[in-house]
């Protein structure tokens, strides 16, 4: 299509949500979402097309107004994202119950057996870990050590922020989408993720580094431990949706079971993202007591507990 036939046929709606963007009225303002998406659309034919650079840069200003108007002056966008913490993400768990369950076993299982293992033997790690990585490991949490966690490139906890949201969202996601493996992905990362943290912990409590191992990892692991669990679950209920569609054809199925499903990894998201700014900002702290870290790191893993049992909880009307 030519440049002018394509303006001839979109002009009326650019015309109209630019007069919105300066005024606030429009005539189909209850189709402003759609019409956003719709401009979206024909920004990246323009792009594609190689249309006037006059006319890319029109569009493109007006889908930047239009996102500001949508996304941060809409009640409505922040009231859904306040009801998706309170009651959509909490629920979606527990409807996937079953899941959560079966992924809880799949991490924590081969995790107790493997710290059992390497609390009683010192040599047990080496089945799991090169030499190496032992060393490196220990020197993290060395009690001798000015700074707790895992090796830093840079000293500064903004750094080390960003590197833990780019590592626990990708064992998150990976452990998600390897369900789509008929569920033998997600099995594999969690009794992998459980076998290498027991393996982990019980040598550490082997050497006697419990002073600093546990009080490191007791606050950001009600959020980091229990987002992987709930990850594998998500990826565990698209295994399902493959290996036993029902009455519907597998691709249909599965887009049923994502529905679901992304809730779940919505929130998983957000817990990681808290993990890793406790991690980086709290965690890593040599000056805290440790009975101050072991407190908040209780009273999390109770907030996370009472969060998935009874946050957004239908109440039971009477008669």
């Amino acid at each position: 299509m030519k440049q002018q036939d394509f303006e001839a046929r979109y002009i009326h709606l650019w015309e109209e949500l630019e007069a919105f963007m300066e005024t606030g009225e429009a005539e189909n303002i209850n189709h402003f979402p759609q019409d956003y998406r719709q401009v979206c659309h024909h920004l990246a034919i323009a792009k594609h097309r190689r249309y006037s650079p006059y006319l890319i840069d029109r569009l493109n200003q007006l889908v930047v107004k239009c996102h500001h108007r949508l996304y941060r002056h809409n009640p409505g966008f922040n009231f859904q994202i306040l009801r998706f913490l309170i009651v959509d993400f909490p629920q979606a768990l527990r409807d996937n119950a079953a899941f959560v369950w079966w992924s809880t076993a799949l991490f924590v299982l081969p995790g107790v057996l493997m710290f059992l293992l390497c609390y009683l033997n010192g040599e047990m790690i080496y089945s799991v870990m090169s030499a190496g990585n032992v060393r490196e490991f220990e020197s993290m949490y060395d009690p001798a050590s000015r700074a707790l966690g895992r090796e830093r490139e840079s000293d500064t906890d903004l750094m080390m922020f960003g590197y833990y949201i780019k590592n626990n969202i990708g064992i998150s996601f990976q452990t998600f989408a390897s369900g789509m493996l008929f569920g033998a992905g997600s099995v594999f990362f969690l009794f992998y993720n459980g076998l290498m943290i027991g393996a982990a912990a019980g040598h550490i409590s082997n050497i006697g580094f419990t002073e600093t191992f546990f009080p490191f990892v007791i606050g950001h692991g009600a959020f980091e431990l229990t987002a992987i669990v709930f990850s594998g679950a998500a990826g565990l209920k698209l295994g399902l949706a493959l290996i036993d569609p029902g009455p519907y054809s597998r691709i249909r199925s599965l887009q049923n079971a994502s529905r679901e499903a992304i809730k779940i990894i919505y929130g998983t998201t957000l817990m990681l993202v808290a993990a890793a700014f406790l991690e980086a900002f709290w965690s890593s702290s040599t000056e805290l007591p440790v009975i101050v870290k072991y407190s908040v790191g209780s009273f999390f893993w109770l907030l996370v507990i009472m969060y998935c049992l009874f946050m957004g909880k239908r109440r039971a009307h009477g008669p």
